[in-house]
Formats: structure tokens, C-alpha cells, sequence
């Protein structure tokens, strides 16, 4: 089975190289779950010797094959770039999952080319889903090709929440309960897990108050390959707002007009 696109399109090497990363970093990660203790990082998340030694085992892979490449990591790596590409790299992202044994952990990859996210790999590997997109190229789950849903109206839809403890930094809060009670159903898997459900077409619309550039980057490029719309609070589109909306095209002008979001 491939995980990745033809070998002759614009940065396919790259990411059948991310892949490697990605399954390599998980086969690391189970190694050492059992037993695992974590840590607490100063901005209160949870850190592990896994999630550490899995950062260094991507940086490795990743750079031994493009040298000239930068590198950031959640977990502190950092390595500036000489051709205006960077990888950026969340080796465990769902570290709170990893720890208490849940299946919804993922290894996140990105390659961004002069400040353009180009490739991202999503690897959820108890789950058996490796989700990848080249900017131009579509979005794949495994060997097939993803789309978001055709849905246009939220009582139809699925809504993916994350972080009811940062609803502070919602637009319209006081009203983002009562406006959930209209949705066909409600989900909150974790960042990774959700995003990719809207990019498959499983889920409609994800909402993520906050989050950084690494949870972020892999995301956006494959969304958005998948025909999902991706924007911010603020109505941009980067991966450096700490926030994001992602949603089936079909259902962008009502979750814009709710939220107020330009």
C-alpha cells in the first residue's frame, strides 16, 4: 500500500519522506508507552520522554534527506533555513491521549516553502490512517482520495469543538451553546482527529480556539486540498493566528455570519 502521491509530482518526495518519519516517530512512541510518565510544560500541556525522542527522530530523517531544509518542533527544535522551506513537526500530538492509552494521538508533519504550507502528513496510527495532501495535488486517506462534505445547512451537520476552557476567545461566546444545539450532532475527538473527519466528509465544520502553528500546519494543507474552507477568527487564513474554523465549502457563509468572522 502507497500513503502517497506520484512520485513525479511537486514535492512527493517529501512527503513519502514525512511518511517514513511519521510511522517510524509512531512505531517509536509505542515502544515507550508503556509506563510513560509526563511532564508539565510551562504553558500547562503535558510533555513525555516519547514525545521528545520522537521530535529528534523526525528532525533527523527529515533533514538527513533535504540538509538545506529549516526545522521547528513543539518540543524545542530549532533550525534556521537557507532555501526558504521549514518543516514543522508536532511528534505527539495528543499527548494527553498518548498518556491515558487513547487511540486518537497523532504524529503531525508540514513542510512550508516560502510561508506557504505545500505538504502535510497526519499519521493516526491506532486508528490505521495516514492522511496526506500536496498543495495541488488533493488530499488522501491511505490510498484514497478525501473530500469534504457537500452539506449546506448545520441541522444536517456535524460540529468538531475543541477547548471549552478557551470559549473566552470565541466570537459571540454567550451565544455558541444555544447555536450548537442546532447541529445534527456534536463531536470533540482533539484537534487532529477532528480536522481530518471534516476533511474526509465524516464531519462538517471544526472549530479550534486555540492551538499553535505546529497543530495547525499539516491540517491546513490537507483541508484545504480537500476542498474544505480554513480561516481564522479575524477572516485570514494562517497558521500563526492560534485559532482556526474549518468547514464543509457549502456551510462557510453561515459559520462566517455567526461567529461574525469577515
Amino acid at each position: 500500500m502507497t500513503y502517497y502521491h506520484d512520485f513525479m509530482s511537486p514535492w512527493s518526495r517529501e512527503v513519502a519522506v514525512a511518511v517514513k518519519a511519521a510511522m517510524q516517530a509512531a512505531e517509536l512512541a509505542l515502544r515507550l508507552q508503556a509506563g510513560v510518565v509526563a511532564e508539565t510544560k510551562k504553558d500547562k500541556s503535558p510533555v513525555t520522554q516519547a514525545d521528545r525522542e520522537c521530535e529528534r527522530l523526525i528532525e533527523r530523517l527529515v533533514t538527513e534527506a533535504f540538509p538545506a531544509d529549516g526545522f521547528l518542533g513543539e518540543e524545542g527544535a530549532l533550525v534556521q533555513s537557507s532555501n526558504g522551506r521549514r518543516w514543522i513537526v508536532d511528534p505527539i500530538d495528543g499527548t494527553r491521549d498518548y498518556v491515558r492509552g487513547d487511540p486518537l494521538w497523532a504524529n503531525l508533519i508540514a513542510l512550508e516553502a516560502d510561508g506557504e504550507v505545500v505538504a502535510g502528513v497526519v499519521n493516526l496510527p491506532l486508528l490505521g490512517r495516514i492522511y496526506t495532501a500536496i498543495r495541488g495535488g488533493g488530499a488522501f486517506c491511505n490510498e484514497d482520495p478525501i473530500r469534504a462534505s457537500s452539506k449546506q445547512h448545520i441541522e444536517e451537520s456535524v460540529l468538531c469543538f475543541n477547548r471549552f476552557d478557551k470559549l473566552e476567545r470565541m466570537p459571540a461566546p454567550d451565544r455558541l451553546v444555544e447555536w450548537m444545539g442546532r447541529f445534527w450532532s456534536l463531536r470533540g475527538l482533539g484537534g487532529a482527529a477532528d480536522a481530518m473527519m471534516v476533511a474526509a466528509g465524516e464531519a462538517d465544520i471544526w472549530i479550534e480556539p486555540s492551538a499553535s502553528t505546529w497543530d495547525f500546519a499539516p491540517l491546513k494543507v490537507i483541508l484545504e486540498e480537500a476542498g474544505a474552507r480554513y480561516f481564522n477568527f479575524d477572516g485570514g487564513s494562517s497558521i500563526y493566528a492560534g485559532n482556526c474554523i474549518a468547514c464543509a465549502p457549502g456551510l462557510e457563509k453561515e459559520v462566517r455570519s455567526f461567529l461574525a468572522v469577515p
